[in-house]
């Protein structure tokens, strides 16, 4: 399903949140645990910076996962994500949620996943994305694959594609 250059343009246009599941995508998906039991995630900081860009040119940026995770929520706020949502099961019933409140239609919506618990929302967002390791079944249904793996900056990636195809001036 992967879209030719001017399609991915023109979805890009469109896109004002910029939504993304965290473990897989923000990070490489590995749980790390301490000797104390704490449970550790390694984020990218060039995908934190990603927030922020996009952020200077209205695009927002919400965290969507399944995870029920006190990390999440820090990072997110730590980078200035508009919102988290932790412990969600269901990602497309979330999306109607974010459009309501934020009074949008799902094609303004871009959303980066991984695994099976991310299909549903890929399906009926306007632009979406995956990591270079994400589960086949993804990769056969979103419109562009990143060349790089979850953790490795793929959110940065896809958000610097975003800015810049909304900087380019419609011919």
């Amino acid at each position: 399903m992967k879209k030719t250059n001017k399609q991915i343009i023109t979805k890009c246009k469109k896109i004002k949140i910029l939504a993304t599941d965290v473990d897989g995508v923000l990070t490489d998906g590995g749980m790390y645990y301490s000797e104390a039991g704490e449970t550790l995630k390694k984020f990218n900081t060039r995908d934190g910076m990603a927030v922020e860009i996009l952020s200077s040119i209205g695009i927002e940026t919400i965290f969507i996962t399944r995870e029920n995770s006190k990390i999440v929520k820090k990072r997110a706020k730590k980078v200035k994500a508009i919102e988290s949502y932790i412990g969600i099961l269901n990602k497309e019933k979330k999306l109607k949620d974010i459009c309501k409140k934020y009074k949008l239609e799902s094609y303004e919506i871009a959303y980066v996943g991984d695994d099976i618990n991310d299909l549903e929302i890929i399906k009926k967002v306007g632009f979406s994305c995956c990591p270079l390791n994400a589960m086949d079944i993804i990769k056969e249904n979103v419109d562009y694959i990143s060349t790089k793996n979850g953790g490795e900056g793929v959110f940065r990636e896809i958000a610097d594609m975003i800015y810049f195809n909304k900087q380019k001036k419609s011919k």
